[in-house]
């Protein structure tokens, strides 16, 4: 039997800024000592790749870096501005190398004409629907592949989702690690079975735009970025475990992240990439820069960074690459050993001839092209072009829409305002239901002036996509309501709804309608932080006008992430749905879902709380002295709440929210019973998991199944529908580790069910589920005691409870 208290004797620092300690330091946020996360000792060598799994492949990338002179493997290492792509490796024609295509992001070609806008990644993990996220990753491949892109940059797990007003959380599926690691892995295995290289990012601790780069001071003093400061256990637990369901996956890339981590950059933080990636996950492909992340030349490539993107160019700017003729000269003077420079090329290649890259691959079409920050022009002519304009979008606008009604969250449907029913009047308020006033691109990386007037599809940044038509709400409503007969009003002025003047606001809508339906929203982008959770343009205020004049008011929101809802339990609103960056077919997937012709089974992937201040927890780092500071190490991110982010800080200190994690409503009802576990480990299981040889996701052994949880799930209602039963571990584990949540998702299934129907569900548990990590003894361990099996349909809607012990 495990002693949990056996490993509490000594405090463990680790090598680049993972700390490892006694955990008792989370036990209060007064212990959090910040001295243990100030400095980086170094991981190194940076191991070479074995190719486990790809082992002819390797052997071909081998065969093929033999033949380059060491100029040219360089080049394959160092981003090229003067391509068509956002990121570039340049041909190498003397060996017949067309180069490397790397395309923004993770729900779109970004930049490509005739090319479809998916559901972003936090609408996709809305429906908990792994085939839906599968075949959405599946054509995002296709379509990448198709404009002759050889690496898509996504899917997204860091950030995670610590802080809920950070500006890039839709990017990523869920602050729920197992929930994103699920995500991550159908995401990543569809994709690659287009032959497109997928890239995972961004490893690690990117939970903040604001100072994520240096910056300046008021007197011109170079400001460090923001360092992110977690310990080990919050580490393996939390933000790398949807980054070990990416390696196991088999991900061909990673890119490391703008921040610093501990006191080291990212990029060039030898313990996350050679100790905690490549050695510990056993990841065999290669890790590239964010565009400008690189901060040395020397320190990145021993810290074991294998590609500078994007090239020539340091914070945005046009100059002298820190790789380029700058690691050749370093491999020439003896700094950086060549066998360095040959791992990284085989780590690039390999994935290259692994996915077939180097036969009958689709021309890179020429009108996909950058962002051109830097106005370089002309490209360098020994790229291959194909046909321009290529349409890649062929039937995916079906599954753009599914997907969309699939993860449109219905919270609250007071006296049955839901599904409509050929209503007589219709009128529809707020700034978020027309076309964009402003076009389909929203590339903005700086404000969100822009995005007031019009729908809000997706947010923006590197992660957006280029439009080439949208439904919006009000143009579905439009030709529904045509189709029966009822009549539909609108006031779209989020200024004249919250005037006071009387009449102003709703003065032209005549005759009194049936239904009134608020759309709301809130813009989020890369580059910064929301100022706060409230809607933005006023939408609070424009809720509670249409609320206080209209008694059925239907509330929708297209938002980035959790926002706060002082109007949730207002009597006259009748209805919620939330449905976050829908994509191309926005509009036509929320009237699917508030018509009935799909009935709602999304879940919400994080909790909305009632007030902003119960988000204090873990909120970005940012105020108005770090703005003025001439500290250049003052931006420091503690993460203090360590494992508690999310439902497992509500649950852990048991505080009301307004809606659960793992919430939605259905128009059916449905039940759970019978719960059973069946033990499939052997009667000698050990605590620590057997040696193995590290695979990619680590030792193997963490991934065995050892017991299966089932239950049965019913539609009790009278219609059919889908639904997702949810299975929550409560774990045993000693306080001295600091604060363990008190239950944490480890299982869920999407089961379609017609009327009284009952089907049974199977949740497998792996030693790694029911595992925790022991940061003194550096090593995954099932701890003795009681495991507490908890099923039902939210974190809090908990239906049948049962018990086991493992040891």
């Amino acid at each position: 039997m495990y002693n949990l208290k056996s490993s509490v004797a000594a405090l463990v620092l680790l090598g680049q800024g993972i700390s490892a300690q006694n955990s008792s330091f989370q036990n209060s946020s007064s212990s959090w000592d910040h001295s243990l996360y100030t400095s980086s000792p170094g991981v190194f060598p940076s191991p070479n790749t074995t190719g486990i799994g790809w082992e002819d492949a390797l052997q071909k990338a081998k065969d093929w870096v033999a033949q380059l002179t060491l100029e040219e493997k360089v080049a394959v290492l160092t981003g090229e501005p003067k391509g068509p792509c956002i990121g570039n490796i340049a041909p190498i024609t003397r060996v017949g190398f067309p180069g490397l295509c790397l395309q923004d992001g993770p729900l779109s070609i970004r930049q490509a004409t005739y090319a479809s806008v998916f559901p972003a990644g936090i609408a996709a993990a809305s429906s908990w629907d792994r085939d839906l996220i599968r075949q959405r990753g599946e054509y995002l491949g296709a379509e990448f592949r198709g404009k002759g892109a050889h690496v898509a940059l996504g899917p997204v797990a860091g950030p995670l989702g610590r802080s809920a007003d950070a500006g890039r959380g839709w990017e990523g599926f869920s602050p729920d690690p197992y929930l994103t690691g699920i995500a991550m892995k159908e995401t990543i295995e569809a994709m690659q079975e287009s032959g497109v290289q997928a890239c995972a990012k961004h490893w690690i601790g990117n939970e903040q735009e604001t100072q994520r780069n240096p910056g300046l001071s008021p007197t011109n003093k170079t400001i460090e970025a923001v360092s992110a400061n977690i310990d080990d256990r919050t580490m393996h637990e939390l933000y790398m475990w949807p980054f070990a369901d990416a390696v196991k996956a088999g991900v061909a890339s990673m890119m490391c992240s703008y921040n610093r981590l501990n006191g080291s950059y990212a990029c060039q933080n030898s313990k996350a990439i050679n100790g905690l990636l490549k050695e510990e996950l056993g990841f065999q492909g290669y890790v590239m820069s964010d565009w400008g992340a690189t901060h040395g030349g020397v320190a990145n490539a021993e810290a074991g960074m294998d590609m500078d993107m994007p090239g020539t160019i340091t914070f945005f700017k046009a100059g002298t690459s820190y790789w380029g003729q700058n690691l050749t000269n370093a491999v020439n003077n003896g700094t950086v050993p060549e066998s360095r420079i040959d791992d990284a090329a085989h780590r690039i290649m390999t994935p290259y001839f692994f996915l077939g890259q180097d036969q009958d691959y689709p021309l890179i079409d020429p009108t996909s092209g950058p962002i051109n920050i830097l106005g370089i022009q002309p490209y360098l002519d020994t790229f291959q072009y194909g046909e321009a304009n290529v349409d890649v979008r062929s039937n995916h606008a079906d599954l753009i829409r599914k997907l969309g009604s699939a993860g449109t969250v219905l919270l609250k449907n007071s006296n049955n305002a839901l599904p409509l029913n050929k209503p007589k009047n219709i009128a529809v308020f707020g700034n978020d239901a027309a076309d964009p006033e402003n076009g389909l691109y929203s590339l903005s990386l700086t404000s969100n002036g822009d995005f007031e007037y019009g729908h809000l599809a997706v947010g923006g940044g590197s992660g957006t996509g280029r439009l080439t038509y949208l439904s919006t709400p009000l143009d579905a409503l439009k030709a529904r309501t045509k189709q029966d007969g009822t009549l539909l009003q609108w006031n779209l002025n989020n200024t004249l709804l919250t005037d006071s003047t009387p009449g102003a606001a709703f003065g032209a809508i005549y005759p009194y309608p049936d239904t009134c339906i608020v759309t709301i929203k809130t813009w989020a982008a890369e580059g910064y932080d929301k100022v706060n959770l409230l809607p933005d343009w006023n939408g609070t205020a424009v809720v509670e006008a249409v609320a206080g004049w209209c008694n059925n008011t239907i509330v929708v929101t297209h938002t980035s992430g959790p926002i706060v809802m002082p109007w949730a339990d207002h009597p006259n609103v009748t209805a919620i749905l939330v449905a976050h960056f829908q994509g191309e077919q926005s509009g036509n997937s929320l009237v699917d879902v508030l018509y009935g012709d799909v009935n709602p089974s999304a879940k919400l992937p994080y909790t909305i709380a009632y007030n902003e201040s119960d988000y204090a927890f873990a909120r970005i780092t940012n105020s108005t002295e770090l703005k003025l500071t001439e500290d250049p190490n003052a931006w420091q991110a503690d993460f203090e709440e360590g494992l508690l982010i999310d439902y497992r800080h509500y649950d852990y200190y048991n505080l009301s929210v307004q809606y659960e994690f793992g919430y939605g409503l259905s128009y059916t009802d449905f039940s759970l019973s019978d719960v059973k576990i069946e033990r499939l480990a052997p009667s000698n299981l050990t605590a620590r998991p057997a040696a193995a040889a590290t695979v990619p996701g680590g030792n193997p052994t963490l991934y065995d199944t050892l017991y299966e949880i089932t239950v049965k799930v019913k539609n009790t209602g009278s219609l059919a529908g889908d639904a997702v039963p949810q299975l929550y571990l409560s774990q045993p584990v000693d306080a001295s580790f600091g604060r363990t949540p008190t239950q944490v998702l480890r299982g869920f299934e999407k089961v379609a069910l017609a009327a009284g129907q009952t089907r049974t569900v199977t949740f497998p548990l792996m030693r790694r589920d029911l595992s925790f990590w022991d940061a003194v003894q550096q090593q995954w361990i099932i701890p003795s005691g009681n495991f507490g099996v908890r099923a039902g349909f939210s974190s809090r809607d908990i239906q049948v409870t049962s018990g086991f012990k493992v040891l």
